[in-house]
């Protein structure tokens, strides 16, 4: 299992890692420039709110189903057509409550408007996810893999051409919407295609069965739950500075300018989720050991995680003014308090990646084994505490107060999280790579200073850090060549 997981890990980074980048930092920053801070503001709220009820879409069922498919693939020809109908019934249910919850805070005509195409995007999201969890669950990750990047390829190229196409006037938010809803839609007509081939069924035959949804969502509530709790303190940083603070829009401007580049890193993290889940799920069933795996894949992600965070944190004024320039309108000293409040949020977040990576691997093994009751607890606690401090951190310190209270709620999870695998799986101590793992972190820290100090323009000084923080990981063996190279020819290693 060692060896399919490097193997798919490496073509799914490979293709991810071929398109996202050019999707976040050439497509999404250059909307956030063309428009303005307040203006993609104004949206990342109104796409975080269409966030916060994205349960009601799924209701926990993607992630059953790849681990219900993972360990007994013939109930997808089964399930499917079943699942279909549960989806769009989610749907229906998804839009009235949500267009409730605008209605009670007071969201404008322009923000109904655009929540209606971001809950149809969210919907969109979540049955292409569900149809992958089906690839996935038959451990069919090359298909999988190139599914995973169609979106995104789409969205570039219908945003390429309405940015520089010069085919309208002026660039609008809402065209930004319109190119997702556009990309979301082939994508699901085409992986719906995929997925019926794999289960042999040639049509769309749509059942109805009451006693099937409800034998579903009974099963799928604890993974109901614990999504929903996860979305809350991982999305309602945005909508509480749209409604706590008057300047609203632009402070959530702010941080989405930063937080879009976590979503970005975090990315990485989550390939590695989509792969682990079905892997640990068959083996847990076939009573293989998954410490070895676990160790692999949290030490390949460890790694560029503090890497990423720890040079983010040291070079983040320096990456803002790279990414953003002043708006129309908008004066010296505005723009010189933009990013210097956007470059402390991101310095800030971008240190979350190290919690968040960790909670990827530990979450993803504590959900195959069906704990699910133990990360919704710890799901609750952290949402609670992340909306308390937000609370009391934002009306004082706006977005930087709520970067503050991301931080806390994230290494709080994460350590909960390892504290809790450690005690149900009995893993034996590995005292050396945890010594490895500190000794790394604080000479990543220690190599962030020295390059500061170096007479160098920062990006030659960001490269030497990176590059130095690569080699010292394989010197110190936390990452090896040989070790990785062994597993790939000839499969699991002792």
């Amino acid at each position: 299992m060692q060896r399919k997981f490097l193997k798919n890990l490496a073509l799914l980074l490979v293709l991810n890692l071929l398109i996202k980048p050019f999707w976040i930092f050439g497509i999404d920053r250059t909307v956030q420039n063309t428009v303005g801070a307040e203006e993609y503001g104004f949206y990342f709220a109104v796409f975080n709110f269409s966030f916060l009820f994205s349960i009601l879409l799924d209701f926990g069922i993607t992630t059953f189903n790849n681990k219900n498919i993972a360990q007994n693939n013939q109930l997808l020809q089964k399930h499917l057509s079943n699942i279909i109908v549960l989806k769009l019934l989610l749907f229906l249910g998804y839009l009235i409550f949500t267009f409730l919850a605008a209605f009670v805070i007071k969201y404008s005509r322009e923000q109904m408007y655009l929540l209606f195409f971001l809950g149809l995007n969210q919907f969109l999201v979540s049955f292409i996810l569900y149809l992958r969890s089906n690839l996935g669950g038959l451990h069919l990750f090359k298909t999988d893999s190139i599914i995973s990047v169609l979106d995104r390829s789409l969205m570039i190229f219908i945003c390429a051409v309405l940015l520089w196409g010069n085919i309208i006037p002026v660039f609008k938010i809402e065209y930004f919407v319109y190119a997702q809803t556009a990309s979301f839609s082939i994508t699901a007509l085409i992986t719906m295609v995929v997925v019926f081939r794999k289960a042999e069924t040639r049509f769309l035959k749509l059942n109805w069965s009451f006693p099937f949804f409800l034998m579903m969502l009974r099963q799928s509530l604890p993974f109901a739950l614990l999504v929903l709790l996860m979305t809350f303190y991982n999305r309602i940083d945005s909508v509480m500075l749209e409604r706590l603070l008057e300047d609203g829009a632009r402070y959530s401007g702010i941080y989405a300018s930063a937080y879009r580049l976590l979503d970005a890193a975090n990315m990485i993290a989550y390939l590695f989720a989509v792969l682990l889940l079905p892997i640990f799920a068959r083996m847990i069933k076939q009573k293989e050991s998954i410490e070895e795996l676990v160790k692999l894949s949290y030490t390949l992600l460890i790694v560029p995680a503090v890497i990423i965070a720890i040079a983010s944190f040291f070079y983040s004024e320096e990456f803002m003014r790279l990414l953003y320039h002043i708006h129309e309108g908008e004066s010296v000293a505005e723009f010189d308090y933009r990013i210097m409040h956007s470059s402390q949020v991101f310095g800030l977040l971008m240190t979350c990646f190290c919690a968040i990576s960790t909670m990827y691997i530990f979450s993803t093994l504590l959900t195959a084994n069906g704990n699910l009751k133990y990360l919704n607890f710890i799901a609750l606690s952290g949402m609670l505490i992340n909306i308390g401090l937000n609370f009391l951190l934002i009306p004082v310190f706006q977005a930087y107060g709520s970067a503050i209270a991301t931080l806390v709620t994230q290494f709080m999870i994460a350590a909960i999280q390892v504290w809790v695998v450690s005690r149900l799986f009995r893993f034996n101590y590995n005292y050396i790579l945890v010594l490895k793992i500190l000794v790394f972190i604080i000479s990543v820290i220690l190599l962030g200073f020295l390059t500061k100090q170096l007479n160098l323009q920062w990006e030659l000084s960001f490269v030497i850090m990176v590059t130095a923080s690569g080699l010292l990981s394989f010197i110190i063996r936390l990452v090896s060549p040989r070790h990785l190279f062994k597993i790939l020819k000839y499969g699991e290693t002792s």
